[in-house]
């Protein structure tokens, strides 16, 4: 046995002493960060007000308040799967938590990351978002996925596991997920029994079956054909922004919405102009040569139920679908309107950020009417400019693959305003042109504070930094901001043809340099943001809803 001398029982009892000196200075740290955590989730939580979606449901027959319940069960399913795909270990996460204000931030973000402010952790010991999310092994990389033998390395409908030995696979959804689909699909069919309106009876019956094969091509003919129905239900995997590896898996949510037949009357005239409006879109002819569909619809819905991924952060007020290029081009899209979650978001964000913002002369020009105009246009936005790139590299999506949504979102902004520009010289649009460029420029401020993890706030640094860059407008000494009409007009058509271009080029890297130059927010915007917040000014809605807001029996 070695001899333990003073010398060395006195290093022992040193070394003893230092190493529970490092536990505690271990715990004080991971107590202070928890602590910090929570203040700054005490402190982002009010940034979300609650809204209650309600509609007058006077409107609808018998059998369609009987189908209501049926409709949001399902998209209650939904809202589960997108769970399993986002952050599946929710549960285990929620369970341990004691903080009930870190709870209900959770939830709003469906995982312990902000995704209004760059994804940014605030649970303690939780890193970085993974860029696939759910969709992918947390462990993979891109080059490893090209390597193997996968067949759909970027499919639309199947997540990526690896098998016993480790070796990279493709799950179908209908597969991994068939239990639950096949509850929602049997929901779909139970509403599609009880409905008296024919198209509407045909697109439940054809989406049940979509949602246990994967198959959604005839439902979504089905969902276009329809025009006659009161109840409308989007449900299904629809948008890939939450896979940022590639923007290729698509995630679960679903929209439950009531039509406003009256405004809807009033939005289908503008759909035949569109093959009008490509003609004059302000870039190189070789950019638009595409014909855009004319069968596309606008219609105007109040939202009564979100479920998953377009109720997780930042809230969807308007809804461009469907996604695949080759049914907009034969059939176009529709174009919804959610038109009370959008006077929600007006009424409690857009006034107060304009009082704060706005040059005090221009205030008077922020308008709901022109709001709605400029998320409508936005929409049918979507349906100009270019899918095919021009230079054989397949579709722009596939191109520039996760750096598609952002320019996207940023293509439709400004090609909206292009279009209600261009309605407006033709007297097809009523209105002051100051009212939709003021009102454009404060929802610019709005969406900025979505921040950089979310494609419509890079979108929207882009317009600003750009707009800026051309003097647009000018930032008063008072830090209020005054649009220059005329530079407004010029700088919309630069930009217009700078993303047309990019996307036409299909150049992904092009697109990540515009990004990593443009797409960001300079400290002196981000000190005016911040006045917003200091001011208590929301920056989005989190909804109470479901039956027993409405008032019917589930």
């Amino acid at each position: 046995m070695k001899k333990i001398t003073f010398i060395t029982a006195l290093s022992f009892i040193i070394g003893l002493s230092a190493c529970n000196n490092s536990n505690k200075t271990t715990l004080a740290s991971h107590t202070d960060q928890a602590d910090s955590l929570q203040a700054y989730v005490a402190d982002r939580l009010p940034i979300y007000e609650k809204v209650k979606l309600t509609t007058d449901l006077n409107q609808l027959s018998a059998c369609e308040r009987k189908m209501l319940p049926l409709l949001i069960q399902a998209a209650q399913i939904m809202d589960e799967l997108f769970w399993k795909q986002t952050y599946p270990q929710r549960d285990s996460l929620l369970n341990v938590l004691k903080d009930e204000k870190t709870k209900e931030f959770i939830k709003i973000n469906y995982g312990p990351w902000d995704r209004l402010n760059g994804d940014k952790p605030f649970v303690a010991s939780i890193g970085p978002k993974p860029e696939g999310s759910g969709f992918y092994p947390a462990n993979m990389t891109k080059e490893e996925l090209a390597k193997s033998d996968v067949k759909d390395k970027q499919g639309l409908y199947s997540v990526i596991r690896r098998n016993a030995s480790g070796k990279l696979e493709s799950i179908p959804y209908h597969v991994l997920y068939k239990t639950e689909l096949e509850k929602a699909s049997d929901l779909l069919k139970q509403a599609a029994a009880l409905s008296d309106e024919p198209q509407l009876k045909k697109y439940l019956t054809l989406r049940a079956e979509a949602l246990i094969t994967d198959d959604y091509t005839a439902s979504d003919y089905a969902w276009m054909d329809m025009t006659n129905n009161g109840l409308d239900i989007i449900i299904g995997p629809i948008e890939n922004y939450e896979d940022a590896l590639f923007n290729a898996r698509a995630a679960y949510e679903s929209y439950v919405l009531v039509k406003d037949k009256e405004w809807s009357k009033r939005l289908k005239k503008y759909v035949s102009m569109l093959p009008e409006l490509q003609r004059g879109l302000p870039v190189d002819a070789a950019y638009k040569k595409e014909t855009p569909g004319t069968d596309s619809q606008l219609a105007a819905f109040d939202v009564i139920y979100y479920a998953g991924h377009c109720n997780s952060g930042g809230k969807t007020i308007a809804v461009n679908l469907p996604n695949d290029e080759e049914i907009q081009q034969k059939k176009g899209t529709r174009r919804s309107q959610l038109k009370n979650a959008m006077r929600a978001k007006f009424d409690k964000i857009m006034v107060p950020i304009a009082k704060e913002l706005i040059d005090k002369d221009q205030e008077q020009y922020v308008k709901f009417d022109a709001f709605f105009a400029d998320v409508m246009f936005h929409e049918v936005a979507h349906g100009l400019g270019i899918k095919n790139t021009i230079t054989s590299k397949g579709y722009v999506r596939e191109a520039l693959q996760e750096q598609f949504s952002w320019l996207e979102e940023g293509k439709a902004d400004i090609l909206g305003l292009y279009m209600v520009t261009s309605l407006l010289k033709k007297g097809e649009l009523q209105g002051d042109i100051k009212d939709y460029y003021t009102t454009f420029m404060a929802g610019i401020l709005r969406s900025v504070r979505f921040g950089a993890g979310e494609a419509h706030g890079k979108a929207n640094m882009l317009a600003f930094n750009f707009f800026n860059k051309k003097g647009a407008f000018l930032r008063n000494p008072n830090g209020t901001y005054k649009v220059d009409y005329e530079k407004f007009a010029s700088a919309m058509n630069d930009l217009s043809k700078l993303i047309l271009t990019l996307q036409g080029n299909g150049d992904k890297a092009a697109v990540e340099k515009v990004q990593k130059e443009m797409a960001l927010i300079h400290p002196q915007l981000k000190s005016d943001l911040d006045r917003l917040g200091k001011k208590g000014i929301p920056v989005d809605v989190v909804f109470e809803q479901g039956v027993d807001v409405l008032g019917i029996k589930n």
